[in-house]
Order: C-alpha cells, then sequence, then structure tokens
C-alpha cells in the first residue's frame, strides 16, 4: 500500500516509506486500542497547535526588536524589524520605504541591533530541504511558473541576505582598528532594494500566470549558507555575495534561452531587468571583500584568501556553466573561480549534464 500526492506525483510506501522518487519518509508504526491511536515513535513530537506557534513568533519577534533600544530609528533596527516581517509583500513594502529615507538624507545612524538567527516567513510557506523541490515537465505552463515561483524564493531571500549583513556585521573592526564606511551599507541597502523590486516583478508575473509566490513548496538553502557565515564577514561577502550571487549570472543565459523557447517574451524581459542588476550586486561583493582585505593586519592577498574561504564554507565546487561575461563585467576575473570550478561533463547527446535552469540555489 502506497500513498500519493496527486499534484507532485510522489508515492510514498506506508511500510517503509520508500518512494520511486528517491526521496524518503519516516514511518511509524501504529496501534488503535479502545478507540486511542498510539504511534510507536522515538521522536519528541510536537503537540504544538499551530496558533500557538504563531504567537511564539510573534513573541520571539518581539523580544528581537527590544534588544534594540526603544524607540530606535536606525538602519540596523529597520534591518531587524524587515527581517522579523514574515509577510513578503510588507518585508517588501518596508525595503523600499528605508530605502528612499537612507537615500535621501532622512535617516543617518547605522546603529546597532541584533538580527533574528532566521529570518521570519509566514506559516502558510511550505519550506522544504533543499534537493526536495520537484521539477515539472519541460516545456509545459507548470514548469515555467515553478522556476519563476524558484526565483522568486531566491529573492525573498536576498533581500533577506541583505538585511542580515548590514545588520549583523554593523559592528566590525576591521584587522586596521577602522570600522565599515557609511558606503558599504549604502551598497547594501541599495541590493535590498533591487532585490525587493526583483521580487515584486516576477510576483506580478506569477499572477499573471494565474499562480503567486506561496503556491508551492520553497527551499532555505541560501539561508544555510549564511548561517555558515555568520560569524566571518569575509566569509558571508565570498559565498554568498560573491559565490551565489555570480551563480545567478551564470545560468541566466541558459534559463533566457529556456523561457525564450516557451516564447514567453513577458519572462525574458524580467529576467533582463534581474541580470543587469545582480552584475552590480556581484561587483559589490567583490569590492567589499577587496576593502575588508586591504584593511587586515597584514593585509591578506585577496584571490587566495577568497579561494580559502570558499573551500571551507561553500560545499562542492562551482559548477560550470560559466558565465564568463558577466563574472568579467562585475570584475570578478578567472584567476578568482578557475581553481575552485568543476569540470564540465557530457551527456550522450553532447549537452553539458552540470548545467541546470534556475538560479543560484
Amino acid at each position: 500500500m502506497c500513498i500519493v500526492c496527486p499534484w507532485h506525483d510522489y508515492d510514498f510506501r506506508l511500510d517503509n516509506g520508500d518512494s520511486t522518487s528517491g526521496l524518503k519518509q519516516q514511518t511509524y508504526a501504529v496501534k488503535l486500542v479502545d478507540d486511542q491511536l498510539y504511534i510507536n515513535t522515538s521522536l519528541d513530537l510536537s503537540h504544538t497547535k499551530s496558533s500557538e506557534k504563531q504567537l511564539d513568533k510573534k513573541h520571539e519577534a518581539e523580544q528581537q526588536l527590544r534588544s534594540c533600544s526603544e524607540g530606535e530609528d536606525t538602519l540596523c533596527s529597520w534591518a531587524v524589524k524587515i527581517l522579523c516581517t514574515a509577510d513578503p509583500n510588507e518585508k517588501v513594502r518596508l525595503t523600499h520605504e528605508i530605502q528612499e529615507r537612507w537615500q535621501r538624507g532622512d535617516l543617518t545612524e547605522v546603529g546597532r541591533c541584533q538580527p533574528p538567527d532566521q529570518p521570519h516567513r509566514v506559516e502558510s510557506l511550505n519550506v522544504v530541504a533543499p534537493g526536495k523541490i520537484k521539477r515539472g515537465k519541460a516545456g509545459t505552463l507548470g514548469n515555467r511558473i515553478a522556476l519563476l515561483h524558484s526565483l522568486a524564493n531566491i529573492e525573498q531571500w536576498a533581500i533577506d541576505l541583505s538585511w542580515d549583513i548590514i545588520a549583523r556585521f554593523a559592528d566590525t573592526t576591521l584587522g586596521d582598528r577602522s570600522h565599515l564606511p557609511k558606503d558599504f551599507f549604502t551598497d547594501f541597502v541599495k541590493v535590498a532594494g533591487d532585490e525587493a523590486k526583483h521580487f515584486t516583478i516576477l510576483e506580478n508575473r506569477l499572477q499573471a500566470l494565474g499562480s503567486h509566490f506561496g503556491a508551492l513548496p520553497v527551499h532555505n538553502g541560501l539561508w544555510q549558507s549564511a548561517t555558515e557565515t555568520k560569524h566571518n564577514l569575509l566569509a558571508r561577502l565570498a559565498v554568498v555575495h560573491m559565490v551565489h550571487e555570480a551563480r545567478g549570472l551564470d545560468v541566466h543565459p541558459k534559463t533566457l534561452e529556456w523561457f525564450s523557447k516557451q516564447g514567453d517574451d513577458d519572462s525574458v524581459a524580467v529576467l533582463d531587468v534581474i541580470y543587469a542588476d545582480e552584475i552590480t550586486h556581484v561587483a559589490a561583493g567583490m569590492r567589499w571583500f577587496t576593502y575588508v582585505c586591504r584593511h587586515a593586519v597584514p593585509p591578506l592577498e585577496c584571490i587566495s584568501e577568497f579561494q580559502k574561504l570558499v573551500r571551507k564554507h561553500f560545499r562542492g565546487l562551482l559548477k560550470p556553466p560559466i558565465n564568463e561575461e558577466g563574472r568579467t563585467i562585475a570584475g570578478m576575473s578567472k584567476e578568482w573561480y578557475v581553481p575552485l570550478m568543476q569540470p564540465a561533463s557530457r551527456d550522450a547527446d553532447g549537452e553539458d549534464s552540470t548545467t541546470s535552469v534556475g538560479g543560484s540555489s
């Protein structure tokens, strides 16, 4: 006997949790005694009601914001508020509001405020482990929606990553005892605003195709890299803002070609807007990585330090194809990444079997 999900074509055996998809779920022996159902498990299962979980998250957010000074109106206090905002559209709205205030000089103080371990998400969003997102059949409307939904998810995490680097590393003291200049925060406020814009145009495109963000499961792979690098500014810049962001440049040509073959010109236009901005984001990562290296005592050799940190904090090798043109425009020459690359393999049809359409995570 097996249980089948009609939407995703998942099937799981009830006796051992195996699936023809290769995924596996946990199964437990059950026994009915006097109208009481007993589950035989050694795991601690949660008996908390969903409404109680919501209250717990609200309490956590309130506690996080209280870590800032009462009534504080600083860049970091707003960064933490945005990280603690679960609703994606409200997160976007606040991001644009704070970006505008910072740019016109209405908000000037960076401040200090401890960010949460992980950004908040709405309870209805189905967050699953990376690798458990099932891909649809190529060429279908459903697959186009799934890919755009995946990109929208990446942009949501990218908004949070921008605010997190601002709040988490605001009080960083560099090797020469200097602090991060205001331009550092200005650059990542702009990145946050760009990512918010990207989410909005992707969400608009999803709605035009009859869907919306949250209609499909999402993963938190990008935030795993944030957690891995939360104690090291150079590692954060290297892995998140130079490896993951650059991966978005790498997959852009194939993704664009794929949507173009489907005749989806509106999605192509959306992807072109995102691509142009992402080049500037990689450039920002490069700029501040080299800045921090040069202010170390003694100064660090940038390329070797980058490669060392990627090998330590990033799982695996960088996968081809590599968008050399996009990376070069962003200031990342070959010597930065070629030693970290996985050689391209060829399948029976001569295609690059490591190529995937869909983004950096």
